[in-house]
Parts: C-alpha cells; structure tokens; sequence
C-alpha cells in the first residue's frame, strides 16, 4: 500500500473515531469580525490548556433507513509540549455504565489504535509526514487547539452565539462550520460544526456530515474538566488474552 493509501486511510479511519457537544438559533447571525475574537479566545485559552476529561453521548443517524443508534462513554485530553494524546472507551449500545466498553481508543504520536474489546482485535493506523499534524488537528478537534491551528486545517465559517446546557448549566458557545482542507478527509466529510466555549478552548457539541450517504454523527460533551491529573487507566489497551493487532 502506497504512503498516500495509508494517510487517507488512517484520517478516515481517525476522523470516525474521533471525536465533540442543544439545537443552534436558526437565525443566529455573527458580526463580520465575531471570527477574530472567538479565535484570539481560543488562542489565548489554549496555552493554559493541560487536559480535559468529560463523558460523552454519540448519535449516528443513518439516513437511507432514517436510523439512530446511540452509544455513551468518556473521552480525556492530555496536552504535552504542543501535542495532544487522546483516549476514549465506547459502551455497548443500551449498556449500564458499569459495563465492559465495546471499545477503546488511543491516539498518541500521529498513531490511533481501536481495541475490539469483543474480539480482542486491535485496528493500527499511523499518519506520517504533515499528515501526522493533520490527524492530531482531527483527532482532538475541539479540545485545547488554538485558533492559529484551527484554521490550518479548516475553512471556518462563523455561523454566530449560541447557547447549550452542560451539566445542567447554561454555556455561551460560538457555532463555528469547518470545511476540511486536506483531500482525504474532505472526499469522506463534507464538512463539520462544532459549538465551542472559546473562554476554555472546549467543544460542548459536534456534527460531521458524511460527503456522499448524507449520514451524520453527532457527539455531545458534558461533566468537562479541565486541567485535573488524569487516570489513564480506564483506557488502556488490555484484551482477555492475546490480542490480535491489525495494521492499516
């Protein structure tokens, strides 16, 4: 397989694992200079940024049978000398909270695994050359990136204020459309929209629209802390008995 093959592969492959959080103002409008702000906001908060923890709900809605299937789980952030590893456990569909995830996911170094937690099969996908930047722009989209790095990889198109509840609080959030600049990614995704707190460089809710069945996936982020010491634990890579690695 070429070294082009495997990056797309890869960033498709990240981009559906990846992940980030109620309805936007249909006639939400911005100011022309609402962008600059919101991304000096998210430049500023970025440089405090250590980590971040929170649940989250994911929705993917198959449109050609008009289907939702909703699973639950926890995601956390670690940021280290401007790059960011990422860890996330999926629960079964319906599944109690205590029960064993139906995967986990770890991004570390421009390299995402997914562990079948079922099979004890896990996927490796490595990224190399700029695309490893890319995929770590994909993978922790939303969370601790700065504006600068933001519009990098993205067009981004302010679509104005809005408000979502977290937690059972309200949160000011900016709802910001990113069209994918890299190839790869813009051939599977049309595009995405995030709601981001610019004040700390958070995504409380992402969709990312499929380019060519017009599916989406929707992620919604709640119980976020930042910049607490992190158990990575929870998130390890650990099969029954042997496991099975897979390269991509």
């Amino acid at each position: 397989m070429s070294n082009r093959s495997r990056n797309a592969r890869f960033l498709t492959a990240a981009f559906l694992t990846a992940l980030c959080a109620h309805l936007p103002s249909a006639n939400a409008q911005a100011k022309p200079s609402n962008l600059s702000t919101i991304l000096a906001q998210m430049n500023s908060a970025s440089q405090k940024f250590t980590s971040a923890q929170a649940d989250l709900r994911q929705e993917l809605y198959t449109k050609l049978i008009h289907d939702t299937e909703t699973q639950t789980g926890k995601i956390y952030f670690i940021r280290k000398n401007s790059t960011t590893q990422m860890g996330m456990t999926m629960l079964p569909t319906d599944a109690t909270p205590s029960a064993q995830p139906a995967k986990i996911v770890q991004f570390q170094n421009g390299q995402l695994q997914v562990l079948t937690t079922g099979t004890g099969q896990i996927d490796k996908f490595t990224a190399t050359g700029k695309n490893q930047a890319t995929a770590e722009t994909i993978m922790t989209l939303g969370f601790g990136g700065s504006g600068t790095d933001l519009e990098k990889s993205w067009t981004v198109t302010d679509q104005g204020p809005d408000q979502i509840t977290e937690s059972g609080k309200p949160v000011k959030v900016e709802k910001l459309d990113l069209v994918p600049k890299a190839e790869a990614i813009r051939n599977t995704y049309s595009h995405v929209t995030i709601w981001v707190d610019p004040i700390r460089d958070v995504s409380l809710k992402q969709v990312s629209y499929d380019a060519s069945s017009g599916d989406t996936r929707t992620i919604l982020y709640t119980n976020i802390r930042l910049n607490q010491p992190v158990d990575t634990a929870p998130f390890a890579l650990k099969c029954k008995s042997k496991c099975t690695v897979v390269n991509h």
